[in-house]
């Protein structure tokens, strides 16, 4: 018979497994199994390192233990254990014939040796596995409790099925001194947590809603934001679900055309912007080019850089379509470096910064999923919603329109902006940017002070 002593002994090396489980990230739980007075397995929670629901510490443990015997009946052995088991394992253990179950702290939730239920008291299973708790209970209690209590305070988890790039990432960006703000409730993305900037007085005259695209985000209209901010308006700039400061889901089948465009409406309503100047460009334009029609009476105007209202009615440009086909052979493509090809006075800091919002390729299903998102064909997801946009930009649509092109974009440049133009009721001849490439924002102050100048309060 095995003393006090003997039984914390091995419970606390249990207690190590656990520790590493912690270090892991895993719940932290561990076991040994001992026979004839030597641990002959131990095991720690691997469920999500593993992808197997039955990676609890037990379960590893056994599994160890009977391949080392060479017999899945453990007879003469005792299991240790930091958490009363649950019923998976408790059912383990009786099939394979322990002598002992020795566990340290009780599971009020799902114990299944004696908290919710006691399985080793049933007569009509196996009788011979006794059972003991309240080994160590204090300290393997303890690390279970330091370990979930900052996710207790944590008031802004990221979802299961999302990434969050580490604040690191975004530290000391040349340009970008505003602070982040956040958002994790709005209905259409279900706790996805969206960043946007927010400066300027809420009263201002005018409020500039900067809408980036792909591979872009707010980063991207550094250069105009001081401009209108000194002229005495607000700016909001949104980073999309995916991209920049905003969470980024894992799956590229995430990334629908509705589901980005109600998110825009989702945070437009719930911070009742009024006197809008809607900035656009890429697919900044695409989504945001949507918007008004869903409440007119927020909006004064529209400034509308490189980009294009895909209804599937027209074919999309080669342009665009050479871009789609190199994202699909190019899926790690360099992001900083392509925003730099097209802008030569970038600073490698600027590049950078770029890039900061995707670490590595799991952060990347947002650039993956847009370009084969944009509305192809006449029952392409969004090309409905577009072609009621453009009636609306066409007939129904009051204020006033300020154009830029940027003419040395492949992508989206002059000719697709110039049908653009024939489809917004009032749009004056536009400003031309002739260096300018598709990102047209990085040459953004001459644009945000002939803007100024155009949209009076």
């Amino acid at each position: 018979m095995l003393t006090p002593s003997q039984d914390a002994h091995w419970m606390g090396l249990a207690l190590e497994q656990a520790r590493q489980a912690a270090e892991e990230g895993e719940v932290p739980v561990g076991a040994v199994v001992v026979k004839d007075g030597q641990v002959i397995a131990t095991g720690r929670n691997s469920p999500i390192a593993s992808h197997d629901p039955t990676a609890h510490a037990e379960v590893v443990a056994l599994r160890e233990a009977a391949r080392v015997l060479g017999n899945y009946r453990l007879e003469g052995c005792t299991l240790y254990v930091t958490l009363e088991p649950c019923s998976m394992c408790s059912g383990a253990m009786l099939h394979a014939r322990l002598d002992r179950v020795v566990f340290g702290a009780a599971d009020p939730r799902t114990g299944a040796a004696g908290s919710v239920l006691n399985l080793f008291d049933h007569r009509q299973l196996n009788p011979q596995t006794q059972v003991m708790g309240g080994v160590l209970a204090e300290e393997c209690g303890q690390m279970l409790r330091d370990f979930f209590k900052p996710r207790r305070i944590n008031t802004d988890p990221v979802r299961e099925d999302a990434l969050r790039t580490p604040d690191t990432a975004f530290a000391g960006l040349p340009d970008y001194p505003w602070q982040p703000r956040y958002v994790n409730d709005l209905p259409s993305i279900a706790g996805l947590r969206m960043h946007y900037l927010d400066e300027g007085d809420a009263n201002a005259p005018l409020t500039w809603l900067c809408l980036h695209g792909n591979p872009a985000w707010s980063y991207l209209y550094r250069k105009m934001i001081p401009v209108w901010l000194a002229a005495g308006h607000r700016v909001v700039a949104p980073d999309l679900i995916g991209f920049g400061k905003s969470d980024k889901p894992k799956k590229d089948s995430f990334h629908q055309f509705e589901t980005h465009r109600q998110s825009l409406l989702d945070l437009i309503e719930r911070l009742d912007l009024q006197r809008v100047v809607l900035v656009v460009q890429d697919w900044g334009g695409i989504l945001g080019l949507t918007l008004p029609m869903a409440a007119p009476e927020r909006y004064k105007g529209l400034l509308v850089m490189n980009t294009t209202l895909a209804t599937g009615e027209a074919p999309l440009s080669a342009g665009f379509l050479a871009w789609r086909d190199w994202c699909q052979s190019q899926p790690l493509f360099d992001v900083g470096k392509l925003f730099a090809r097209g802008n030569r006075s970038m600073t490698p800091a600027e590049t950078a910064a770029y890039n900061a919002p995707f670490p590595d390729k799991g952060y990347r299903a947002a650039l993956r999923a847009f370009p084969p998102m944009v509305p192809e064909f006449a029952d392409s997801p969004g090309a409905a919603i577009s072609r009621q946009a453009r009636d609306f930009w066409r007939n129904d649509r009051h204020g006033q329109t300020f154009m830029a092109i940027g003419q040395q974009d492949p992508v989206l440049g002059e000719p697709v902006m110039r049908q653009l133009q024939g489809q917004i009721k009032g749009c004056l001849e536009p400003m031309l940017l002739p260096d300018a490439g598709h990102f047209v924002q990085e040459q953004g102050r001459a644009i945000a002070e002939a803007a100024v100048r155009h949209f009076k309060p």
